[in-house]
């Protein structure tokens, strides 16, 4: 089974630190922490309080207070969401973590991936893209796995984040400020990783 550990530092690697960008929809920002979507997050309290310090925002990342609640966060409301403890492989549990971190587009990608390559239901039947990634969506994932590499899955679910980021800087050019998104995206070339 996938392991929250990996997934936790591979994301946290991604994710900046404190930010307050005007350009940034979601406003004030901690480890990817986005204030407006947690505006009630115990973590708010220790970065305002921060603030009064010196060398704000540096002395974020000595607080082992406010380290702890960002894992906690990530762990209780990203990654047991998409039951990450029940997907057998890492990559994908990774990328659909990071993904769920990042997108906010939940379990979508790896829906529609699992609908691409069940060969017209002969493998498994289609699943709902509803965003939640419940019973059926593990299943699918798992008979998917049968058949398929968990590379191949992982490379769909990426091309369809880079059309998701280009989307949105083309609806919103503003947007093209954080082109960074797309060192999220990766695609493997040979099976391992």
């Amino acid at each position: 089974m996938a392991s929250f550990d990996e997934a936790y530092q591979k994301t946290m690697g991604a994710e900046g630190r404190y930010s307050n960008n005007s350009s940034d929809r979601g406003g004030e920002t901690y480890r990817g922490i986005a204030r407006r979507t947690h505006p009630d997050w115990p973590g708010w309290l220790i970065i305002d309080a921060a603030k009064r310090q010196p060398d704000f925002p540096a002395c974020l990342e000595r607080s082992p207070a406010l380290q702890l609640r960002v894992r906690t966060l990530y762990r209780f409301e990203y990654w047991d969401k998409i039951r990450g403890d029940q997907i057998e492989s890492q990559i994908i549990a990774e990328e659909l973590f990071d993904t769920f971190v990042n997108t906010g587009t939940r379990a979508q990608f790896l829906q529609r991936t699992l609908n691409l390559l069940n060969r017209n239901q002969k493998l498994y039947p289609d699943i709902p893209v509803d965003g939640i990634p419940g019973p059926g969506t593990l299943a699918a994932l798992a008979a998917c796995l049968k058949s398929r590499s968990p590379t191949l899955v992982f490379n769909i679910m990426n091309v369809m984040q880079g059309a998701h980021y280009i989307g949105i800087m083309e609806r919103d050019p503003t947007q093209e400020e954080f082109v960074g998104w797309f060192d999220r995206v990766e695609i493997i070339k040979k099976e391992g990783r």
